[in-house]
């Protein structure tokens, strides 16, 4: 089940299952921004601070441009906020596609967040193999473990991509649930490219991953993501949060325009029950 922190005047609407639609972009970030102070003050009175791995995008700039505001800002200590980044891509912070330097515009120059607190990924190193290397280190001097050995996160914010991509967790790459590491370097073929990136059990490790995703260009990859079962699956699909995480979308009206309140798992069981095909469309949504 979800989160009902969040949960006040001007509810959003739920369609399917931890899937809230809210109007617009900006009322996705504020959602999420209202989810991020609840989210902090729970684990920070529950485990003393609160990790917590940052994405890239223009949902996120939104959010993190709300964070840093004088309405946020002051709801947050962020002196026991630990910044890490699900991400990125393999260029210096200065460059424009840098997720963390994205991160750093928007929010972390101004919010109190204290400097040892931020841990960027030095995907720019000429050996990025070896950086990845470095951020499982410092993953685990912060993070406690879970009972499979890997670092659970107390948020990960991640998006979906439209061809089903999360984090850098490409269909063209091998995504594989089974790895002992933390963090990868997959290459990018269609971008060629290598990226680093958290890997799936690191992703299902999390006590909460909350997935922004805003647009009439995601209408199609949402509505395959929820309610289609592809072989292969999805990188955003194989996301599925162990020991009771809560998996949760945010998603405005034009991302959610091909979803079908009926095709929810209920309707799917009902469908089985009757001999329909699990998870496929109905004709003509």
């Amino acid at each position: 089940m979800a989160d009902t922190g969040e949960i006040r005047k001007g509810a959003p609407r739920e369609i399917l299952p931890d899937v809230r639609v809210y109007p617009n972009p900006m009322e996705v970030a504020r959602a999420s921004a209202r989810l991020f102070v609840d989210y902090a003050w729970q684990s920070i009175l529950k485990y003393g601070f609160f990790a917590v791995a940052l994405s890239g995008g223009n949902t996120p700039r939104l959010l993190f441009e709300l964070l840093a505001s004088t309405e946020f800002r002051g709801q947050v200590d962020w002196a026991k906020v630990q910044v890490f980044w699900s991400d990125e891509r393999a260029v210096p912070p200065t460059d424009p596609q840098s997720n963390y330097g994205m991160a750093r515009r928007k929010l972390l120059i101004r919010a109190p967040i204290p400097e040892a607190n931020v841990h960027r990924m030095e995907a720019e190193k000429p050996n990025i193999g070896r950086a990845a290397h470095e951020y499982e280190e410092v993953l685990r001097k912060v993070l406690e473990l879970d009972d499979r050995g890997f670092p659970r996160f107390h948020l990960i914010l991640l998006g979906v991509g439209a061809d089903g991509h999360t984090a850098s967790l490409f269909p063209s790459a091998r995504v594989i649930r089974q790895t002992s590491r933390w963090v990868s370097t997959p290459m990018v073929s269609k971008l060629n490219a290598r990226r680093m990136t958290l890997t799936l059990p690191v992703l299902d490790a999390a006590r909460r991953v909350l997935f922004l995703v805003v647009g009439s260009d995601k209408a199609h990859i949402l509505h395959a993501v929820l309610q289609t079962k592809p072989d292969p699956p999805y990188p955003t699909q194989m996301v599925q949060p162990r020991d009771n995480g809560v998996k949760l979308f945010l998603v405005d009206e034009a991302a959610a325009a091909m979803l079908d309140p009926a095709n929810s798992d209920e309707a799917v069981t009902r469908g089985k029950a009757a001999g329909t095909a699990p998870g496929k469309p109905r004709k003509g949504a």
